[in-house]
């Protein structure tokens, strides 16, 4: 590769270093604890977990309208860097205001939290879509897998020192650990508004092969697309096999990742060592995503899926019987082991069976899946904790997805994929 597609490659793999502060600090670490032990100070501890997942459905559910919709119109105007910024603007902002949130204030905190959550999934879409502009198909898997392993390097030394404020926070000159999640707000937000910078500076994005439309004409023009794209995926065996698998199996994925501390914080464990295990999960992330990458390379992205679902089905049915905090910690590791694999993995596969001049619009469906499952995780936890009494049932759940999930994959021809795509690439270019 010549020196200009290596910068654009670390600028695009760099917003996932920048994103992944919300993801890590906010979503899967301080947020719930804070939720839970400050903003729902005294709450029912179900109903808590109830309000959390419900806040996260219903982010994912506004990102599931509008996922293909803002894809389809960036594919058209070229937008997807304008649409990445307007979104993560979105994000970083509420974010930020998550400091001055009082305790006891559930309902701002939460509603601050949904809009930072969509911020943050929909700048997801467009950078997503991006990486079919910045890499070349034989480098898919290590490209995307170089994403997802900055992400957890990047969000990991963040959130080990906003780990090491909370611990620790006379050295930082803060009153209490409870200064010092809040100031980590501020710091995320900071965060992802620096390292966001390569991506827009640096980042390539092909102009469209049609001259721009005005807005009302591009809205129009995107609302006949959705629908072609919608009736070209059905007809896409593939393609549309792919997607009902994915659906299945990522929203164990993204359930374990938005609700696992509130899971263990049910079980009674202490708030500190279910965050130094998060921080565990990050450090152990970053390798194992870069050598997913390499093993999708070698032996295909496929089979390094199916050894990720596998190892999630295994992790949560132990989690169902867990009794003690250094089994959370096991898990941590093994989770940090497959959790970036599985996700750049899938990635990259469904860029390889796409067409990659409709890369926004079909991305746009495949966000759209990934959040509308993130839908009914959370919510289906919350509420068979609330009705069963029991956070062990609502755990064991969602091995359900896993194996469903991985049944549908083994019905998707990649090599017919591959060949449709290209077929229908030519056919756009002719």
């Amino acid at each position: 590769m010549i020196p200009r597609d290596r910068r654009e490659i670390i600028s695009w793999a760099l917003y996932d270093w920048a994103n992944s502060a919300f993801a890590v600090t906010v979503m899967a670490g301080f947020f719930p604890v804070f939720f839970k032990q400050f903003w729902s100070s005294g709450t029912d501890v179900a109903q808590s977990t109830l309000h959390l997942g419900s806040a996260n459905s219903a982010a994912s559910l506004v990102i599931v309208i509008l996922a293909p919709l803002l894809g389809t119109l960036a594919d058209q105007g070229g937008r997807k860097k304008l649409f990445l910024l307007l979104f993560a603007a979105l994000g970083i902002l509420m974010t930020a205001t998550l400091f001055g949130v009082e305790s006891g204030d559930w309902r701002t905190a939460t509603g601050l939290y949904l809009l930072a959550t969509i911020g943050f999934s929909g700048s997801i879409v467009f950078y997503d879509a991006l990486l079919v502009d910045v890499a070349a198909g034989r480098h898919l898997d290590f490209i995307s897998g170089l994403g997802y392993a900055l992400g957890y390097l990047g969000g990991g030394l963040l959130f080990a020192l906003n780990v090491t404020m909370t611990l620790y926070p006379s050295w930082f000159g803060l009153a209490d650990p409870a200064a010092a999640i809040r100031y980590s707000f501020l710091l995320v937000a900071v965060w992802w508004t620096l390292f966001s910078l390569p991506l827009l500076l640096f980042v390539h994005e092909p102009r469209p092969l049609t001259a721009p439309t005005r807005p009302l004409e591009s809205v129009i023009a995107t609302l006949r697309q959705l629908a072609t794209t919608f009736s070209r995926i059905r007809r896409l065996r593939v393609v549309f096999l792919f997607l009902l698998s994915y659906w299945l199996y990522i929203d164990g994925v993204d359930t374990i990742i938005k609700m696992a501390v509130d899971y263990g914080l049910a079980l009674g464990f202490d708030s500190n060592s279910l965050i130094l295990a998060l921080l565990i999960t990050q450090f152990v992330g970053f390798p194992a995503a870069i050598l997913f990458g390499i093993l999708g390379e070698r032996l295909g992205a496929k089979r390094g899926i199916y050894l990720a679902i596998g190892v999630y089905f295994i992790v949560v049915v132990w989690a169902s019987r867990m009794e003690s905090e250094w089994e959370f910690f096991a898990m941590a590791v093994t989770i940090g082991m497959v959790q970036g694999g599985i996700q750049s993995l899938s990635r990259s596969f469904y860029a390889r069976i796409i067409p990659s001049d409709k890369g926004g619009e079909f991305f746009g469906f495949y966000n759209m899946l990934g959040r509308s499952a993130a839908i009914l995780g959370p919510f289906m936890m919350g509420w068979v904790g609330v009705v069963s009494g029991s956070p062990r049932l609502s755990i064991l759940a969602i091995a359900l997805l896993f194996l469903l999930g991985l049944i549908l994959l083994l019905f998707v021809d990649e090599r017919a994929g591959c060949q449709m795509a290209h077929s229908l690439e030519k056919a756009g270019r002719s």
